[in-house]
């Protein structure tokens, strides 16, 4: 059963992500970039949408009342890296248009990458070093003055369920840089979308979101310790058999 409806989920991203990329090429022509957005954000929602009905992955988000609020008010989001869950959900959940930090190489994946390229979004050449972080920066800046929200996977990669990954400190350098609060964010999805796995099991995913720190006056190193800190300590807390702790008593049955 957990094969077939794997099979069933990725053909319904299959189906609805080429009419819906064809759709957002052709409008990005005649609208917004705030407004093309919103628009590939809906293809998102219904890849969730569809996890929870054909995979039975039900989201569980606590926090929400942590992120800024304000229509410029600006934020850039640290997130733990299990799977491709949380890439889907993120702005499916969240109330501001998000900026993903990303390869560029992204670019080219058919329908998909072709639709992201119309995107007010950072993609970076990693083989710039300094120049590729400079232009994080500079594009970040421009973007949260605009109201969007910055969001960056600090592990770089999926990370294992039950493992730690390297935090690299670009996404608490930009938030220093910028002078804005960093909001880190635990993500549980590995219990439900393990890291290269193509089957899926049905559950929760718990989306903690932690209260913004301030990065002024910070250090980047300092910073990302304790983003890295809460964010682990959640993930403990959140999911322990994954550590080997006792399980939740408020987890659902």
């Amino acid at each position: 059963m957990r094969l077939t409806r794997s099979i069933l989920h990725l053909l319904w991203m299959a189906v609805t992500v080429i009419p819906w990329a064809t759709f957002v090429i052709i409008a990005s022509l005649f609208v917004s970039s705030t407004r093309m957005y919103w628009m590939c954000a809906g293809w998102l929602k219904v890849a969730v949408n569809g996890g929870t009905a054909i995979l039975g992955i039900h989201n569980r988000i606590t926090g929400f009342e942590n992120l800024p609020v304000g229509e410029k008010e600006p934020a850039v989001l640290l997130v733990k890296h299990q799977s491709t869950w949380e890439t889907l959900v993120m702005p499916a959940i969240m109330p501001h248009p998000l900026a993903y930090v990303f390869k560029k190489e992204l670019l080219y994946v058919p329908f998909f990458g072709w639709s992201m390229a119309r995107m007010d979004m950072i993609h970076i050449d990693r083989s710039q070093g300094a120049r590729a972080f400079h232009k994080v920066v500079e594009q970040g800046r421009r973007l949260m003055e605009q109201g969007t929200w910055v969001i960056m996977f600090p592990e770089g990669t999926r990370i294992p369920r039950g493992q730690v990954g390297n935090y690299k400190s670009g996404g608490a350098r930009l938030a220093i840089q910028c002078g804005v609060p960093v909001i880190p964010i635990a993500v549980t999805s590995a219990k439900c979308w393990p890291r290269k796995a193509f089957i899926k099991t049905p559950g929760v995913v718990d989306i903690s979101i932690g209260k913004p720190i301030p990065s002024v006056g910070r250090k980047p190193d300092e910073l990302m310790l304790e983003v890295r800190d809460w964010i682990e300590a959640e993930m403990h807390r959140l999911d322990p058999e994954a550590y080997g702790l006792p399980a939740r008593t408020d987890a659902p049955r």
